[in-house]
Formats: structure tokens, C-alpha cells, sequence
């Protein structure tokens, strides 16, 4: 009967540390201020320290894993990493492949960079990063998208005369407008997307039900308000 006991006992002890599982957070690396590496070689940025937060309160341990973005959701359905904390928005497109906790950013602004304020949007090479929603949008304007793998190509891109602009987060361009005298932020935004939210499997929902209540409680105590504020990346809840 002792022995029937401790056996059962092992098997609730294994159970419990199984269901504080590591979790690997699938993130870009190369989108500030939302995601990027910094000079220690490690993933830094507001979604960095809004995963930690998230598992701290959900009981998990984090694993932070760096994926290219072109391939970033099929890696997630493919069991490479747990979720995506990447910048990545809420589309209904993407709800048809993996399944989005709860916005933890507001729809935030999409905004034009080019080499002159005077540049005519309409007909113009617009760039944008591949499977994103500006790419979305700039391929169902009457502008010509051209697509590229990374945020750092599309900038490029406007620098060396392959576009007239590039379309992409705000808060990602701002502070590169701010560093470059030859670039400017144009007058006209977009308003594209439902915010931002963490991606799982379809099959996780579990993880996804864990991370929402984590996201509702840091709402609730002002807790993301105040990572929002620190790392600049949109409206406050």
C-alpha cells in the first residue's frame, strides 16, 4: 500500500513539474524596439521583457529562440518553438493557420519612409518585409510592393533607389528617420491589423488560455501599460 502511495505520488510530482514546462518563445531578433539582439548576443527589446513577465506570472520558464521572419509561422507549426512573440499582428489570415492570445499592443500605425517628403504615394515602389500586414496592404493598393526578408532590406531598399518608400511600423522607423538625415518620415500612416498578440498551435489551447490570463493580469495592474510607456511602441490600454 506504501509503495501503491509514493507511486502515486511520483506520478502527481512528474505531472506538476511536466505542466510548468519550459516554453520556447519564437521571436524575430531584428525588430526594434519590439524585438532585437543586443550587444551581448541575446534577445532583447519590449518583447523580451513582456515574455519574461508573461511567464513568470503563468509558472513557465522561458527558452528564447531566434527564427527568420519568412518562416516564423510555419516553424511554429511545425513544433520548432511554442509561440511567436514577434511584433506579429492580428490578422484573420493568420488566425486560419495558428490560433493568438489577446492583443498586448494596440493597432499601431503604419508609416511611409522615403529619401523625400515630397514623394507621390499613388503608383509608387513601395517596399515592405514579406508576410506582413504592410506587405498585405501595399499588394491590394495601386502602388508596386516589392517584398524583402528582413526590415534592415527594406530600408536599404529606399536607400539605394530600389523604392520610393517602405512602409512599416512607426515605431520601427521613427528612430531610424531620427538617425538618418537622408530619410523622412511622410506625413501620410495607416491604420492596418488588430493589434498585436502571441501565436500558438491550433492544438495549444492550454499554453494560449495560460498566456491570456497572464496578458489580462498585467493589463489589470498596469504592469504593460508601463512597458509600453518604457519601450515606446503604442497607445496605452
Amino acid at each position: 500500500m506504501n509503495k501503491l502511495i509514493l507511486t502515486t505520488a511520483a506520478l502527481a510530482l512528474s505531472a506538476g513539474i511536466s505542466f510548468a514546462e519550459t516554453v520556447r518563445m519564437g521571436t524575430e531578433g531584428a525588430y526594434p524596439p519590439y524585438n532585437f539582439i543586443n550587444d551581448a548576443g541575446e534577445v532583447d527589446g519590449f518583447e523580451r521583457k513582456l515574455g519574461d513577465e508573461l511567464c513568470a506570472r503563468a509558472k513557465l520558464t522561458c527558452e528564447w529562440v531566434v527564427n527568420d521572419w519568412d518562416s516564423i509561422i510555419p516553424n511554429l507549426v511545425s513544433g520548432n518553438y511554442d509561440t511567436i512573440i514577434a511584433g506579429m499582428s492580428i490578422t484573420a489570415e493568420r488566425d486560419e493557420v495558428i490560433d493568438f492570445t489577446q492583443n498586448y499592443t494596440q493597432p499601431d500605425a503604419s508609416a511611409y519612409m522615403a529619401l523625400s517628403a515630397d514623394v507621390n504615394l499613388s503608383g509608387a515602389v513601395i517596399a515592405a518585409q514579406t508576410n506582413t500586414i504592410q506587405s498585405g496592404f501595399i499588394a491590394a493598393s495601386d502602388a508596386t510592393l516589392v517584398e524583402f526578408s528582413t526590415p534592415e532590406e527594406t530600408i536599404s531598399a529606399v536607400r539605394n533607389g530600389e523604392a520610393d518608400a517602405v512602409l512599416a511600423d512607426l515605431n520601427y522607423l521613427a528612430p531610424i528617420a531620427d538617425a538618418d538625415a537622408d530619410l523622412v518620415l511622410l506625413a501620410q500612416t495607416e491604420l492596418i491589423g488588430g493589434g498585436i498578440g502571441l501565436g500558438v498551435r491550433e492544438s495549444d489551447g492550454a499554453l494560449r488560455a495560460k498566456f491570456d490570463a497572464a496578458i489580462a493580469s498585467m493589463k489589470a495592474d498596469g504592469t504593460l501599460n508601463a512597458l509600453i510607456t518604457e519601450w515606446e511602441v503604442g497607445e496605452l490600454f
